[in-house]
């Protein structure tokens, strides 16, 4: 009963942050949207994606690695936190220095160079919160999360909002991401050491290279992800420009937001919990397991549903009709976001039971798919194209990773789920399951 209560209080602190922090995130979007205008915002957006390109490798699955093997082994938290510390000091480093080499080398624009070296400044000590974060994780104590998130976006809103009436542009909204990034990094930092550990530093070779080896394919994952949902954006802006990246962009804000939501505060509570029961009850894991798919599924559904048919309601109502071809996109986005709803249940299980291995192998397949769709798809049919490249390849993604999670939990007569079953006979399935 106590895990049921954790999964309930650790989701209701994950879901109220998530809520709070993504309505003001997408309030500030859909607010700079109509501020800058497309041309501008599409700077904007090309801005964050290049630099998360290149900021990913601050981290290279770490914060991952982090969550799983505090959970298992609380004793050695201030080992972890300590030697993975100095490691993301070093990568952070040297992922801005490639930053500002690459961005110099493609020839664009001051005002874009420098709104890239302030949202790679951004995105590195984002990468560092989110390490905070997972040891807030892996101690099962989100509540400490809810709170720093909160007063990282309340703070980035509040300037972002002071700097847009007093007239200011591009430059000056990205930096208030960067000062609220800069107080959410010494207020995570704080919490953790005064709540859960202090860092041990100690050279020990043998365990750094065992955490770099483990966290390697997390990274690559993570590698991965950025370059199948951003590539699309970096893409549109030399094949299509800067106003179509704007649009694009408009559309692609609901479903990150609907996402994280939705999807990624279940996964974030799930993680730990399956990491957990994977050592010490597998049925359990297996009843947990296919219970979040059926939720899922089911959310998933209906929410695409509902947004296909009352897009373009919604794109009028958030950004105005400036914005009115983004409607066309999210129809079709909105169905990579129902694939990810159970994707992300799937690829959760598969790291937390040490076959993240499969995980690197899907995003890997499905960056090279999407990478070589949007080349084929983009120049025909531009930003429709794009967010068909994303659906096409969130479909490849969860046909591979069902297949393991079945194998691994040693589900039979699951072929039920892959197969063009009704929603209706796939909820009775999934409910004969868990009763079994």
């Amino acid at each position: 009963m106590s895990v049921v209560r954790d999964v309930v209080k650790n989701t209701l602190s994950l879901g109220f942050a998530e809520i709070v922090t993504k309505f003001l995130a997408f309030l500030l979007i859909v607010i700079v949207a109509r501020y800058l205008g497309d041309a501008e915002f599409g700077k904007y957006s090309f801005a964050f994606a290049f630099a998360l390109f290149v900021s990913i490798l601050s981290d290279l699955g770490l914060s991952s690695l982090t969550i799983r093997e505090i959970a298992r082994r609380n004793d050695q938290a201030g080992e972890y936190f300590g030697t993975i510390l100095i490691i993301k000091l070093a990568l952070s480093i040297f992922s801005f220095t490639v930053l500002m080499v690459i961005i110099n080398l493609m020839g664009y624009p001051s005002d874009t160079g420098l709104a890239v070296y302030l949202a790679g400044a951004y995105t590195i000590l984002n990468s560092f919160n989110q390490f905070f974060r997972s040891i807030f994780r892996a101690f099962e104590k989100m509540e400490y999360e809810l709170i720093v998130r909160i007063v990282e976006y309340l703070l980035i809103f509040a300037l972002a909002m002071l700097f847009i009436i007093q007239g200011y542009g591009l430059i000056a909204i990205i930096s208030a991401f960067l000062f609220g990034e800069i107080v959410c990094f010494v207020l995570s930092a704080a919490l953790v050491v005064k709540r859960f550990t202090k860092p041990t530093f100690k050279y020990d070779l043998a365990f750094l290279r065992s955490i770099v080896t483990k966290a390697l394919p997390f990274g690559l994952t993570a590698i991965f992800v950025v370059i199948y949902f951003k590539i699309d954006t970096v893409m549109l802006s030399l094949m299509s420009g800067y106003a179509v990246v704007g649009w694009y962009t408009a559309s692609y804000n609901i479903i990150e937001g609907l996402t994280a939501l939705v999807a990624g505060s279940v996964a974030g509570v799930l993680y730990p919990i399956y990491s957990r029961k994977f050592l010490h009850s597998e049925e359990h894991l297996k009843r947990i397991y296919l219970q979040s798919f059926q939720i899922m599924f089911i959310v998933g559904l209906l929410i695409a549903l509902f947004v296909t048919f009352f897009s373009q309601t919604i794109v009028d109502i958030l950004y105005g009709p400036e914005y009115a071809p983004a409607a066309a996109t999210l129809s079709i986005l909105i169905w990579a976001f129902f694939i990810i709803c159970i994707s992300n249940m799937t690829s959760t299980l598969l790291n937390a039971v040490n076959m993240q291995r499969i995980v690197v192998i899907g995003t890997g397949l499905g960056a090279l798919v999407n990478v070589t769709l949007n080349l084929i798809f983009i120049p025909q049919y531009g930003m429709v194209g794009a967010a068909w490249a994303t659906v096409i390849t969130e479909v490849l993604g969860i046909g591979l990773y069902l297949y393991y999670s079945l194998r691994v939990l040693e589900i039979d007569r699951a072929s039920g789920l892959l197969i063009g079953s009704t929603l209706k006979e796939n909820v009775q399935f999934l409910r004969n399951l868990i009763k079994q």
